[in-house]
């Protein structure tokens, strides 16, 4: 086994840069996608399968990325996914059928959830751990994430163009929303330009084949895939898109007020990823992550209860303060419980599972916001996330990382 640290700020300038073009597109879908195919006529439940096919999407590219992108290349793999995002987004542009739409979420790996959890971000979090020591390790992916909630708080923010072109230029609905388009374009070419100037530093040469995996990281990486699974089946019920639209059926939010909402949640995300490392180096990764998700989920399945739009934003605001503290100390947890040879795979199986999870969810969600109650998936999202964190607890308390020992 063969490995080339990445040692070019370069290249960790180039990872950096092409995650916050990703995000910022993760942004702006998650603020206007819905509301996008709302003006062209589709139902929720018609966008809620949209959602789920390009989580699907993502699902297949994280498991290609977890069994071969080390030997196919990480680089070559990083610029086949690029090249595939580019491909979806012509499609997203030039067409309004639906089947073409699901074909072009498919191939695409669109994300409308408004988090970044697919294939670059697999990768990407198997590679930056590789030029750092277990103890700067955590600090290193809080930055990594700083980097993709602060492209996706822009994303959130410039959610509010179509609303600006249809006041000031009196520019007609469809004709606004078409924009997003055009920039989430651009923006996967943006990405893949970055990709190409990559070095041979972010390659790993001679992959770990999943049966030389130890019997010890098999067992971790299986179990955390079943724990991380469920948590995703219940983050389904909640992306951002269909948030955006719940907002919008419950007070009458649109873009003009959606946008501004995100962009400041997407900013608590950012800064609470750096108290996070700090918090993890007082209490232990694990703990980080089970004591800080309860409370933000518990402001979750408050906001259908709020009698009001300040009183429910403040309520979601609170949340993404605390909800997300887990991102960095879950990726750095999962590299640090396992071999270095076995970090892409223990990322990709993860990961994968994950998306998996949240294929299922945002069909159900849709329908029923459709035919129930428009704050089941709020409710039901939230509780099951709190199962979640106890049986994290439960089963992963006492195997510590290296710099907890």
């Amino acid at each position: 086994m063969k490995f080339s640290p990445l040692k070019s700020p370069t290249d960790r300038g180039l990872i950096y840069a092409a995650a916050f073009l990703r995000a910022l597109a993760i942004g702006l879908l998650g603020v206007l996608f819905a509301l996008t195919l709302a003006a062209r006529g589709l139902r929720a439940g018609e966008i809620g399968a949209l959602v789920a096919v390009g989580i699907a999407g993502c699902a297949c590219g994280t498991f290609f990325v977890g069994f071969w992108a080390d030997s196919f290349g990480r680089r070559n793999t990083l610029l086949l996914l690029s090249a595939l995002s580019v491909f979806g987004a012509i499609l997203l542009l030039i067409s309004q059928s639906f089947i073409v739409l699901l074909a072009a979420c498919f191939i695409g790996m669109v994300n409308a959830m408004g988090r970044e959890r697919g294939a670059f971000f697999t990768l990407e979090q198997a590679i930056l751990p590789e030029s750092i020591d277990a103890a700067g390790r955590t600090h290193a992916l809080a930055w990594y994430n700083v980097m993709i909630d602060a492209g996706q708080a822009t994303g959130a923010l410039m959610g509010g163009l179509p609303f600006l072109l249809r006041r000031q230029w009196a520019v007609p609905e469809v004709q606004s929303y078409q924009t997003l388009w055009w920039i989430y374009l651009a923006l996967a070419l943006g990405c893949l330009l970055l990709y190409t100037r990559l070095s041979t530093a972010v390659e790993i040469h001679g992959p770990m084949p999943w049966h030389q995996v130890s019997k010890n990281s098999r067992s971790i990486i299986t179990r955390l895939s079943l724990l991380f699974g469920f948590d995703s089946l219940a983050g389904g019920f909640l992306p951002s898109s269909l948030i955006a639209y719940w907002f919008f059926k419950r007070f009458g939010v649109g873009e003009e007020l959606a946008a501004p909402l995100f962009f400041f949640s997407h900013i608590a995300n950012a800064v609470s990823y750096l108290v996070a490392v700090r918090l993890a180096r007082r209490i232990g990764l694990v703990k980080t992550m089970v004591f800080t998700h309860i409370p933000g989920n518990i402001c979750l399945m408050a906001i259908p209860f709020a009698p009001s739009l300040p009183i429910a934003a403040l309520l979601y605001f609170l949340r993404e303060c605390l909800v997300e503290m887990d991102v960095p100390t879950r990726q750095s947890y999962v590299m640090a419980v396992v071999a270095p040879g076995e970090r892409t795979m223990a990322a990709g199986i993860t990961n994968m599972t994950r998306l998996c999870a949240w294929t299922v969810a945002p069909t159900l969600a849709g329908l029923a916001m459709q035919s129930a109650a428009m704050s089941v998936p709020l409710v039901l999202g939230g509780g099951m996330k709190i199962v979640y964190d106890g049986m994290l607890y439960y089963s992963f308390r006492s195997i510590k990382p290296p710099e907890e020992l």
